[in-house]
């Protein structure tokens, strides 16, 4: 199954039963910061989801969101992406195995799938939790 075909968007009720079957207590704000995150795709910083929501959501504050995002990535419902630009991006984690695509003129980030041949080898004694693939150029947008 790839990206695009595993793509659906989740329902405010679906995102609620992530968030108890992850041991999140849901809240409307949580639920709009985890909606963001699932069915936007875009990788959003904190600050972005922040300007993206505050409309719809007069009284939600930063700390909300920063909060929102602690309690999500503990849940295991999100991932965050650390990119050397030293902001910290936020991914649905609860898809197929994927890696990214950082533009280094726009600085979108683009879900990509991960090519075949790429297995995570490990010295004996080790186990790895996660593996993160990322590629660094020019997305097509900026190249045309």
């Amino acid at each position: 199954m790839s990206l695009t075909e595993s793509y659906t968007l989740l329902s405010p009720s679906r995102l609620t039963e992530m968030m108890h079957n992850a041991g999140v207590r849901p809240s409307v704000q949580r639920i709009a910061v985890l909606s963001h995150i699932a069915n936007l795709r875009r990788h959003p910083t904190a600050d972005e989801i922040y300007t993206d929501l505050v409309e719809e959501f007069p009284s939600m504050s930063r700390t909300t969101v920063y909060n929102s995002l602690h309690a999500l990535t503990s849940g295991r419902l999100v991932k965050e992406l650390e990119i050397e630009s030293g902001n910290r991006h936020y991914d649905f984690a609860l898809q197929p195995p994927h890696g990214h695509f950082i533009c280094r003129r726009c600085g979108r980030i683009t879900d990509v799938e991960i090519p075949d041949g790429i297995e995570l080898s490990l010295m004996p004694g080790f186990r790895a939790d996660s593996m993160d693939v990322y590629f660094k150029g020019i997305c097509k947008d900026c190249t045309e």
